[in-house]
């Protein structure tokens, strides 16, 4: 079992690039299925789903060719419709297959997705995508979709990133002119339209509430850079937030930020903003203060995913800070193993009262899922003594070597196999 050792105490300081978001290469990935000819993506990164999302495509009959952040699609040999229950069981995103699928084959065939145990996230508004856009559902020991998506009009009752993506897909490759209605606003989702366009589609809105795809367009293989990960970004600001110290981060849309960068800066933190990178300075002399209520939300938001790491950096500091989560059900998972550090954090429902403590102190602390991971790390860096973290498989499904990311800033902390 490969586990994380994190010695606290030491301000991190430096500077580097983000690598690409999982949250745009994923949906990206699935949307090779589309196209008429290889694709090549770049910064691309290394992780355990973009692993899974690969071996989905092989399973299909994809060609894959992996050089270091670049990785190839060759989908001209594609012939599959179904992807086994093991595939689906390996990350929640492989859902984003179903819409692909639908367009490309006219028919698909999965079981229902794993990933993170997060509270129920229904794939109802997926469905009900597919269903708006004319084709048939069945649910009978797994999801059985067939027909040829027409153009029509989806309307959802959540702006749900993975419903809206699947549309997008399905839409781009049946006939007519669709709209989505309601549709999420996530600069991935928008990442995903520069995309298909790219390859000859013809998708525009993304980023508003209304999304527009012209279908029936044949689409052609190209190049194409994924956009940097705004929530690393957010984890190794709060990681910095948290030991004190200056980091650089380039790779990243400040404006994708800006409601975690308001919610640090009214920590105490320095934020400087600049086209190419986004700038953190934290004086470890001077305690994190607490700030007013953080309330996720859908984009432009703050975001359900930088709760946790940004909650781990107000663990220490000076007053009460009232978190409230309204995306999922169980998003509090880390606040246990936040408490095994000295954390003063109490939570009902929904709801998670920080009070802040001078100084939190090394564990033995299990990761419980993708971003709780990232918060422990966050945590542990502004701790006292070592830490030690395990269940590092979540947080390889998202960050990639984050031991590596950590240290190249400064801090200390190395990877082993226990």
């Amino acid at each position: 079992m490969s586990v994380m050792y994190i010695r606290g105490g030491t301000p991190l300081e430096g500077e580097l690039t983000v690598h690409g978001a999982k949250n745009s290469v994923l949906p990206i990935l699935a949307a090779c299925l589309l196209a008429g000819g290889p694709v090549t993506l770049h910064n691309c990164p290394r992780l355990t789903d973009v692993d899974a999302a690969l071996a989905i495509l092989r399973h299909l009959g994809c060609g894959i060719r992996q050089e270091g952040r670049s990785v190839t699609v060759d989908p001209t040999e594609a012939a599959g419709s179904a992807v086994s229950e093991e595939q689906m069981r390996s990350m929640r995103s492989s859902i984003i297959f179903l819409g692909p699928l639908l367009a490309r084959t006219g028919e698909a065939h999965l079981t229902y997705p794993g990933g993170c145990e997060l509270g129920p996230r229904p794939i109802d508004l997926h469905l009900a995508a597919i269903r708006a856009l004319g084709c048939q559902v069945t649910e009978d020991r797994g999801i059985h979709c067939t027909g040829k998506p027409k153009g029509g009009e989806v309307q959802l009752s959540l702006p749900s990133v993975g419903a809206t993506e699947n549309a997008m897909l399905c839409a781009v490759g049946g006939t007519g002119t669709t709209t989505i209605v309601n549709a999420a606003r996530e600069p991935e989702i928008y990442d995903l339209q520069c995309f298909l366009n790219g390859l000859g589609a013809r998708v525009r809105g993304a980023g508003g509430s209304t999304v527009t795809v012209e279908g029936g367009l044949l689409l052609h293989g190209g190049e194409y850079t994924v956009m940097g990960d705004r929530i690393v970004a957010a984890t190794l600001l709060s990681a910095c937030a948290a030991a004190g110290g200056r980091i650089r981060l380039r790779g990243v849309d400040w404006r994708h930020l800006s409601t975690v960068l308001s919610v640090l800066h009214q920590a105490g933190c320095r934020v400087q903003s600049r086209s190419e990178y986004v700038e953190l300075f934290r004086d470890r002399a001077k305690p994190l203060r607490a700030v007013p209520t953080v309330r996720t939300a859908p984009y432009p938001g703050f975001p359900t995913d930088a709760q946790a790491p940004v909650m781990a950096a107000l663990a220490a500091s000076e007053g009460c800070t009232l978190f409230v989560e309204t995306m999922f059900d169980s998003r509090y998972r880390h606040v246990a193993e936040l408490r095994r550090m000295g954390a003063d954090i109490t939570t009902e429902g929904r709801v998670a009262l920080v009070r802040g403590m001078e100084r939190l102190h090394g564990a033995n602390v299990e990761a419980p899922d993708l971003r709780g991971g990232g918060a422990l790390a966050a945590a542990a860096l502004g701790a006292e003594g070592v830490t030690v973290l395990s269940g590092l498989h979540h947080i390889d499904r998202g960050y990639e070597g984050l031991e590596t990311m950590l240290s190249s800033l400064g801090g200390a902390v190395s990877r082993r196999d226990d």
